[in-house]
């Protein structure tokens, strides 16, 4: 026995089960991972039902189902999005079943999304402009609402109106109708209206800004932030990272000099990533910065124009942050050009730098991508240097616009990732907040993997353009 396990040992197929194994359990973990994202992601633009519970002591709770669970003393409950967090305090509440007498799904409940306090949830009472009712009842109410809402037209007579709902104990509340954003039967809905509802719903995230603290709205602003500075460090550092790998590669003598510079750059690439964020914030905004504003704009000091955080600044920190990745890659795309490649164009007649500006460049071309690729990855996912650099929880207004220079590199901006830490961490309502950072790591991942693929298609292509070299 002893002898036929050193002879299995000896085949190395354990070690080859254990890969494997390994790499199997990775998948697993990740795909697991992904998988609870894309369900607490998606099914949070899903339209679900209300439901009003009636409670032994009379009293009624009318809400979205949230889940299930076991109380401390062994009793089931159920979670209820309750809403009407001006009438409440909390969006959430844990029910026992054992206190329901009864379960029903009404078809007059509405769901009012509003500009603050959250979703209301009740029966519409009656519609009042200046004070005369126009419209009493759920049918009439909300006949007139459609006539009224939505406002993507504009419409400045709105103020005039005012409705008047109650809660499921009916409490009521009079709600300006300039506060409300739509009006929903959730249970008054066929699956294709709730899918059309869905689709709007997702459309409306990408397209408009937050509210409520980031909790609610909109990703818009964060997308287009996220996007814009991947876009930025990739054009800054694509240069820097090509022309520091070419001397490496073509141009330095090799020797201790450049084996040193090489291990220089290999170990920036495992300096914490606040490191950067720190060396960003006194070189870029303050060091830089704060020169460019002392040269060019005097007249608004004290109060600094580049010498505070900006795009400009967290996309040439996190340039800094991936260049190492981008050498990398770019020398070992140079050395798998073939060295017949050079002799060839060199025995022809080219000059050193037509041959790498003609020949070995465009062979490389895949290998650079790659490395562009692999720093696109690591910016975008990125926090802690932003936080130091530009990123703020709501920028009121985006680095480009309709106004001279229409690109405005001062300008602070949102980020994906510091959405997700300041509505997963900061958000005084943690319970509310906690389905937008599953929908906003969804984005993200979304963004990411959008990017990548970008990169990837265009290195295929050049790859099969130059598909005579070894790269």
């Amino acid at each position: 026995m002893k002898r036929w396990f050193k002879q299995f040992l000896a085949t190395g197929d354990l070690f080859v089960w254990c890969c494997g194994a390994g790499l199997s359990l990775s998948l697993l973990m990740i795909g697991g991972l992904l998988l609870l994202i894309l369900v607490n992601g998606f099914g949070y633009f899903w339209p679900a039902d209300l439901v009003e519970l009636t409670m032994k002591d009379g009293k009624h709770v009318v809400g979205q189902l949230a889940g299930d669970d076991v109380s401390p003393k062994g009793v089931p409950r159920i979670r209820m999005k309750v809403g009407n967090r001006d009438l409440y305090g909390l969006d959430f509440k844990w029910i026992e079943t054992d206190q329901i007498v009864e379960r029903g799904r009404p078809v007059e409940l509405v769901m009012l999304e509003r500009m603050e306090w959250g979703n209301f949830y009740g029966r519409a009472v009656a519609l009042v402009k200046e004070d005369q009712v126009i419209a009493e009842g759920t049918g009439p109410v909300l006949k007139a609402l459609h006539l009224l809402l939505p406002r993507e037209g504009g419409n400045d007579t709105l103020d005039m109106y005012r409705l008047l709902v109650s809660d499921a104990n009916g409490k009521e509340k009079s709600i300006p109708l300039d506060q409300i954003l739509r009006v929903l039967t959730p249970n008054d809905l066929s699956i294709i209206e709730k899918l059309w509802v869905y689709v709007g719903n997702i459309w409306t995230l990408l397209t408009t800004e937050p509210r409520e603290a980031n909790t609610e709205g909109g990703l818009f602003p964060a997308i287009f932030g996220t996007v814009m500075m991947v876009i930025i460090m990739s054009i800054i550092v694509t240069p820097f990272g090509v022309i520091g790998a070419l001397y490496l590669r073509e141009y330095a003598r090799q020797g201790v000099v450049v084996r040193i510079v090489r291990i220089a750059v290999n170990n920036l690439a495992g300096v914490p990533s606040i490191v950067f964020g720190v060396f960003g914030l006194g070189f870029f905004v303050y060091g830089v910065g704060g020169t460019v504003d002392a040269l060019w704009f005097p007249e608004r000091l004290p109060t600094p124009t580049f010498g505070t955080g900006g795009i400009l600044w967290a996309s040439l920190t996190l340039a800094l942050l991936t260049v190492p990745v981008v050498i990398v890659a770019t020398e070992e795309g140079l050395a798998a050009v073939p060295r017949e490649y050079r002799e060839g164009s060199i025995g022809l007649g080219a000059t050193k730098w037509e041959t790498i500006w003609q020949v070995v460049l465009p062979a490389a071309l895949p290998g650079i991508l790659t490395g562009l690729i692999l720093a696109m990855a690591r910016a975008a996912g990125e926090v802690a240097p932003l936080m130091l650099t530009g990123v703020v929880k709501l920028a009121p207004a985006l680095p480009i616009d309709g106004t001279w220079p229409f690109l405005h590199l001062d300008r602070k901006f949102m980020h994906l990732g510091f959405h997700i830490y300041d509505v997963g961490f900061q958000s005084p309502n943690v319970e509310a907040a906690k389905p937008m950072v599953y929908v906003t790591t969804m984005v993200l991942i979304l963004v990411v993997v959008t990017l990548n693929l970008a990169g990837i298609v265009l290195r295929n292509r050049v790859r099969k353009k130059y598909a005579g070299s070894a790269v």
